[in-house]
C-alpha cells in the first residue's frame, strides 16, 4: 500500500474529500490508498459474494457487499467484502439500504493483493472485531491460504485443500473448503 505524506487529517476531513478509484481508507489520521483489484481478487470477492447471499439474503439472515465504505471506531476502511446481519443493515426512512454504514461488518473478508500489506489487512480485521464483528477471513491466493480470525480466539491458517471455511455465528448453512475458493480461480 501506498501512504500519502505524513500530515494528518481528521477523519470528519477525510469523509469531506471525494471518493477515489481505487478507494483510499482512513487510518489512524492518514490516508491509505488501497491496491486496484486484479483479476484473482476480483473472481474469489465475486464468487464469494454470490455463496455467502445465496445462503443468507433470501432468509433474511445476512448480506454480503462489495468494496463498502465503513466508518467505525476512529477508522473508515473498505474490506473487499462486508457482511451485516439482516438486522443490523442501516435503512432509510422508506425502507431501503442506507449508503453510510456507521459500524463494524459483523463478518469482513479481505482477499490480499499481490502489493498489498498483510498486516495492514489484518490490522482491519482485527479492528472490526475489537468494535463487535464476529470474523475475519484474509484470503491470500498467492499461498493458497485462509486465516480465520474469531473474537477471542487464535487465528487459524487454513491451506490445504478439504480444510472447510466456515462462519457458524452468522451463515451455519455456508460450507466451503479451501479447495472450492482457490478453485474459483481456475476458467475451464
Amino acid at each position: 500500500m501506498v501512504q500519502t505524506p505524513a500530515k494528518t487529517i481528521t477523519l470528519a476531513e477525510f469523509l469531506q474529500q471525494p471518493e477515489t478509484k481505487p478507494a483510499r481508507e482512513y487510518i489512524d489520521g492518514h490516508i491509505i490508498q488501497k491496491p486496484m483489484p486484479q483479476g484473482q481478487h476480483s473472481r474469489i470477492q465475486q464468487k464469494l459474494i454470490g455463496t455467502v447471499n445465496a445462503v443468507t439474503e433470501d432468509a433474511r439472515v445476512a448480506l454480503a457487499l462489495p468494496e463498502l465504505r465503513c466508518t467505525f471506531g476512529g477508522r473508515s476502511i473498505i474490506p473487499d467484502v462486508s457482511v451485516f446481519r439482516w438486522q443490523r443493515l442501516p435503512t432509510n426512512d422508506d425502507g431501503t439500504i442506507a449508503n453510510t454504514f456507521s459500524a463494524a461488518p459483523d463478518w469482513t473478508i479481505e482477499i490480499l493483493s499481490p502489493e498489498q500489506s498483510s498486516t495492514r489487512v489484518v490490522s482491519n480485521i482485527l479492528h472490526c472485531l475489537n468494535h463487535g464483528g464476529l470474523g475475519g477471513w484474509l484470503i491470500d491466493p498467492n499461498e493458497n491460504l485462509v486465516q480465520v480470525y474469531l473474537p477471542d480466539q487464535l487465528p487459524a491458517s487454513l491451506e490445504e485443500a478439504e480444510n472447510e471455511v466456515t462462519m457458524t455465528g452468522l451463515a451455519p448453512a455456508l460450507a466451503l473448503t479451501v479447495g472450492q475458493v482457490f478453485g474459483w480461480l481456475r476458467v475451464g
